[in-house]
């Protein structure tokens, strides 16, 4: 069983008199300086000027500065920037002032786990990772409540990095819900896998290939999109809700038949078999070597594919639809 702590576990006030700087003030980095500073903790936020997320943090009360001004001034340094860009900014900004006794902080473990970040053996390393996007961190610790967390320790230089990880967890509301204990590793390979096989690439293609078949039998493309992607959304809330057996239950007992009768039809073995490889490809590091690859040459591949994916004829279909549906439009 996984180690859980809560607030009982964690101490705030280590962290008094510390500084976070917290870098990047994309979604996740403004709910978590947010909740850090409403819990009495001196938050100092880093964002490129001109960028929006420089703007909305002056409009939250920040005065944003450069990445080598945040981290030199703070003790504790959360690194909050997209993966791809990491490692550079790390590098060419931060490196140099992790000086003997500070706290490195990530939320998912992809730079470290894939050693694209090398950091000094004098800090502390550790890794707070919310398990929802930063909008629900700050609603949830708004509402007096919390959203689960990860916690993981790479290095202890200190004798005191699960402390300072917990404090860190308690400043965003992390501790209220539970802390869960992980590693870098298994956070970073089970995070890919699970949006490779299933969330993302997995359900994306099950929804084109539903489509396509549909349409390729003759029916009509908006009744096809209603059926596979439209009403997916039912089927996802039930299951967050209830569970995989709450949804069965949920749904009428035709959908439940053909469901426990002919979902092994699609995930087959030779599926299984297919995830497995990618787990692989993941834990061997061939596909963080792909991504960083990626990203060094220009992104061609990405491009070439999301075009692709553009054209697909459900997005058409699902456009013209979207149009009809008053409530996904936005005020």
């Amino acid at each position: 069983m996984a180690k859980i702590y809560y607030d009982n576990d964690a101490d705030l006030n280590i962290l008094k008199g510390k500084k976070i700087a917290v870098i990047g003030y994309g979604i996740q980095g403004r709910g978590q300086s947010l909740n850090l500073r409403g819990s009495g903790i001196d938050v100092i936020v880093s964002e490129l000027a001109g960028t929006k997320n420089f703007e909305q943090a002056k409009a939250d009360g920040f005065n944003p500065v450069s990445a080598k001004e945040a981290s030199k001034a703070a003790d504790l340094v959360q690194i909050l920037t997209e993966d791809h860009v990491q490692s550079k900014v790390y590098k060419n900004d931060i490196s140099e002032n992790m000086t003997k006794g500070k706290v490195l902080i990530f939320s998912h473990g992809f730079n470290i786990r894939f050693k694209q970040i090398k950091p000094s053996k004098k800090i502390d390393v550790v890794m707070i990772a919310p398990k929802g996007p930063g909008a629900l961190v700050r609603k949830m610790y708004e509402e007096g409540k919390g959203v689960p967390c990860l916690v993981a320790i790479h290095q202890d230089a200190s004798g005191n990095a699960m402390k300072m990880a917990l404090a860190y967890a308690k400043g965003i509301g992390g501790t209220r819900a539970g802390v869960i204990e992980t590693t870098f590793e298994e956070e970073t390979e089970t995070d890919l896998f699970g949006e490779q096989a299933v969330l993302c690439g997995g359900v994306s293609e099950l929804i084109m290939a539903g489509f396509d078949t549909l349409v390729a039998a003759g029916y009509q493309s908006e009744i096809a999109y209603f059926e596979v992607l439209h009403e997916l959304k039912l089927i996802t809330d039930l299951i967050q809700e209830r569970g995989i057996s709450g949804m069965r239950r949920g749904v009428s007992n035709t959908a439940c038949y053909g469901d426990i009768t002919r979902g092994p039809r699609i995930i087959t073995e030779k599926t299984r078999k297919a995830m497995q490889k990618m787990l692989k490809e993941i834990k061997s590091g061939k596909f963080a070597r792909e991504w960083i690859k990626e990203n060094e040459t220009g992104r061609l591949n990405w491009t070439a594919l999301m075009k692709k994916g553009d054209e697909h004829p459900i997005e058409k279909v699902g456009q013209s639809l979207r149009n009809m549906m008053p409530w996904m439009k936005k005020a």
